[in-house]
C-alpha cells in the first residue's frame, strides 16, 4: 500500500491502443520498504516512508523534465475529477493543434480513452494503475520510453480522475493544469486546496451548461486566488469550443519558438 496517499499496491501496466498484448506490468512504481522496529509510533514511520517515496518520486521527475527539455517537448500534467471533460478537451486541442500531440492517459482500468486521443489523430499510451489513484514519476518515466514523443511535441498527461494524490506528485512536467467542470459545484478550491495550490492554470469547462446548474464562476475564481494568488484561470466549454481560443493561446506561450 502507497504509504503516501493510501491507494492499494496493484499492478500498473502500460499499454499502447491496439496492442494485442495485455500491457506490461511494472509494479506500483513506489519503493517500498518496511521497518520491524516496534521501538518507533507507526506515525513516524509512515512519515519516514512517505519523505522516501516523495524524495525518489522528486529524483525520477527530475529526470524526466531534463529529458523533455532536451527534446523541446512541453509536457502538461491535466488532472481533475472523473467526468471533467479533459478527454474531451483533448480530442479538440489534438485537431487544432499545429504540432505533433502525444498523449499519456493514466485510468485505473480499460483503454478507452486512449484509444480516443488515437481516433482523434495522437499517438496515446494508457497506464493502467489497477488499485492507484494517480500517476507518478516512474510510470511516466516508463511511458514516455514507450511513447517517445517527437522533438518539438506537446505531450500532455492526463492524471487518473482524483482531485487528492495527483497533486502530491511530480511527473516532471513543465505546468500543472486542473480542470473543473460547472457541474461539479464551485466550492472545489475550499474542500480541495492542494490541488489548488499546485495548480498553474485552472480550466472551468463545460460552460456551455452554466444555464442548467447552480454554480458561481467568481467564487471560484476569488476561492482558487486566495489559495493561490498566482493561479491562472480560464472559461471555455470543450464541447462547443467556446472560450477555447483562450487555451490555445495558453499553450502557445509555452512552447519553444
Amino acid at each position: 500500500m502507497c504509504a503516501t496517499c493510501g491507494c492499494g499496491e496493484g499492478e500498473v501496466r502500460v499499454t499502447a491502443p491496439g496492442d494485442q498484448h495485455h500491457g506490461h506490468g511494472h509494479g506500483h512504481g513506489h519503493e517500498q520498504e518496511h521497518d520491524h522496529d516496534h521501538d518507533h509510533p507507526l506515525r513516524t514511520h509512515t512519515l519516514e516512508l512517505e519523505v522516501a517515496v516523495l524524495a525518489r518520486n522528486d529524483e525520477l521527475a527530475a529526470r524526466n523534465r531534463a529529458w523533455l527539455a532536451a527534446r523541446d517537448v512541453v509536457a502538461l500534467n491535466l488532472m481533475s475529477s472523473p467526468g471533467s471533460g479533459k478527454t474531451t478537451l483533448l480530442e479538440r486541442t489534438i485537431a487544432a493543434s499545429d504540432r505533433p500531440v502525444g498523449v499519456i492517459e493514466g485510468d485505473q482500468e480499460t483503454l478507452f480513452d486512449a484509444e480516443r486521443i488515437r481516433a482523434a489523430g495522437a499517438r496515446a499510451i494508457q497506464v493502467n494503475t489497477g488499485a492507484g489513484c494517480h500517476l507518478d514519476a516512474a510510470m511516466v518515466q516508463r511511458a514516455l520510453t514507450d511513447l517517445a514523443p517527437e522533438p518539438g511535441s506537446v505531450l500532455f498527461v492526463e492524471n487518473v480522475g482524483n482531485l487528492v494524490c495527483p497533486a502530491l506528485f511530480d511527473l516532471g512536467e513543465l505546468r500543472r493544469v486542473v480542470v473543473i467542470s460547472v457541474t461539479e459545484g464551485d466550492d472545489k478550491p475550499l474542500k480541495y486546496p492542494h490541488m489548488f495550490a499546485a495548480a498553474d492554470l485552472v480550466v472551468i469547462n463545460k460552460t456551455d451548461l452554466l444555464p442548467y446548474v447552480d454554480f458561481d464562476t467568481a467564487r471560484l475564481r476569488a476561492d482558487a486566488r486566495r489559495i493561490n494568488p498566482d493561479v491562472e484561470l480560464l472559461e471555455l466549454s470543450a464541447r462547443t469550443g467556446d472560450g477555447f481560443a483562450g487555451w490555445q493561446q495558453w499553450i502557445a506561450a509555452l512552447l519553444p519558438q
